[in-house]
């Protein structure tokens, strides 16, 4: 044992009687789990009502196909993803503001494998950072339009809403031809 190390002294279990029995859990296969469509722990997007996010305007404006973050008017600071308190004064008075619709592609990978629980029959999909014109942000999200093979940096890309088809919406990057 090291000199750091702690031993750690284990009491005895006192005998067990003939006639007592002791009940042992049994291990379920996961095979008899009962198993969920979509478990919320590892669903990959958010719930998005003002009754589970302050940031419900995110999404409401994602529907209206505007994708949009806020802004600290004191700090004239940017922020991804949105907030409900500036990082840097901590003010929570900010301004909703649209981005633009289009970007570059700044960095870009294909998922081959291991996608996110749903999204397993999408394989292979392209995934990346965008630099959206005029606004010092970069985006990450999924990319479509192209096989991943036939991207590259510097790519235009437009935002675009999607529908996650359960009443939520996300969005993505789609490639301009």
């Amino acid at each position: 044992m090291s000199a750091g190390a702690k031993s750690r002294r284990i009491a005895p279990t006192p005998a067990s009687s003939d006639t007592e029995t002791r009940s042992v859990p049994r291990a379920v296969p996961p095979t008899e789990r009962p198993r969920e469509k979509r478990p919320f722990l590892l669903d990959f997007f958010p719930l998005e009502g003002p009754d589970q996010t302050r940031l419900s305007r995110f999404y409401d404006r994602l529907r209206e196909g505007r994708l949009s973050t806020t802004r600290c008017p004191k700090d004239d600071e940017w922020h991804w993803p949105p907030r409900v308190a500036c990082p840097k004064c901590h003010s929570e008075e900010l301004e909703w503001k649209d981005l633009p619709e289009r970007g570059r592609i700044y960095a870009f990978s294909a998922v081959l494998g291991g996608a996110p629980m749903g999204m397993e029959a999408d394989v292979p999909f392209s995934v990346g950072l965008v630099d959206l014109n005029g606004v010092p942000l970069r985006l990450f999200g999924r990319i479509e339009g192209r096989p991943w093979p036939e991207l590259h940096v510097g790519d235009s890309v437009r935002v675009e809403p999607y529908d996650l088809g359960d009443g939520r919406v996300f969005y993505r990057f789609r490639t301009i031809d």
